[in-house]
């Protein structure tokens, strides 16, 4: 049975606008089977985020395990099985992310920056793994793209520190904390202190750094430069957007306006060119 790829694109454009603008720019059955694999991790993510605990999280395995065995029955499972039939698909990259989805079940706090970037890695490295095969990338794209994914999450994070404290998630590890001399007490007030916009440029380097690793990875591509491109480029703008704004992530959240990702378009195709050079 065909998969129901209407349900699938929404599920794509209602929780990622970023991700979804950039799978318009794959070619169309390539673009299946990234809508096919961002809903197959979504959901997983959701079966956390929705307080369904580790039932709903065995629940998303079970059905990530038919689509690998051949017997899906949900309509994402269709999808995912859909695209197992054309790409390879690890699903060592579906078993890591489901240890990333276990960390959120719980209080969060992480120790070290090395802890920080193995969660990075599971929740979203991992969808570098799977992408990889869809472009036609090989094992050293693969490697590339595990850095963006880690990039794109670490972007995540810094957005979403005010957020994820009211969920008593603390992704920022406590030796940063220690190092940069920053109170949980005084985030928890919403008080951007001097010595916590030091923290935040901290890792908004590394991030960048990660970004230049893993956008080195494009000329590997055989399609989907621009799109992967395009994603980056966006995520990179919720960056800007932090900076410009004060490293303020605590009171409000950096986003980009339809018009501003529309911008970006150009500076894609230039930089998916260049790649190719």
């Amino acid at each position: 049975m065909e998969p129901d790829w209407k349900a699938l694109a929404r599920v794509v454009r209602v929780h990622s606008a970023t991700f979804y603008w950039g799978s318009l720019l794959f070619p169309k059955e390539e673009r299946k089977g990234a809508w096919a694999v961002y809903a197959a991790c979504r959901l997983g993510d959701d079966a956390v985020d929705r307080g369904g605990g580790e039932r709903a999280l065995e629940a998303w395995w079970k059905g990530v395990e038919r689509a690998y065995g051949g017997r899906p029955r949900a309509a994402w499972e269709r999808g995912l099985a859909w695209a197992l039939e054309r790409w390879a698909i690890p699903l060592e990259a579906f078993a890591h992310m489901r240890e990333g989805f276990l960390t959120d079940l719980g209080p969060v706090r992480l120790e070290t920056e090395e802890e920080l970037l193995l969660y990075c890695y599971r929740v979203a490295g991992t969808v570098g793994r799977m992408m990889a095969p869809i472009a036609g990338g090989g094992k050293e794209v693969e490697e590339k793209a595990v850095r963006l994914g880690q990039a794109m999450q670490l972007t995540n994070i810094l957005r979403d520190v005010g957020e994820d404290l009211g969920m008593d998630r603390v992704y920022l590890p406590r030796a940063l904390l220690e190092r940069f001399g920053v109170d949980l007490a005084d985030l928890r007030r919403g008080r951007v202190t001097p010595q916590y916009r030091a923290l935040l440029q901290h890792l908004e380097a590394k991030a960048r750094a990660l970004y230049r690793e893993g956008l080195s990875g494009l000329k590997g591509l055989r399609v989907g430069r621009a799109a992967v491109a395009l994603a980056a480029l966006q995520y990179q703008g919720i960056l800007d957007k932090l900076r410009l704004q004060g490293y303020d992530n605590l009171s409000q959240r950096a986003h980009l306006k339809p018009w501003e990702r529309l911008r970006l378009f150009p500076k894609a195709f230039a930089l998916a060119r260049t790649s190719e050079a």
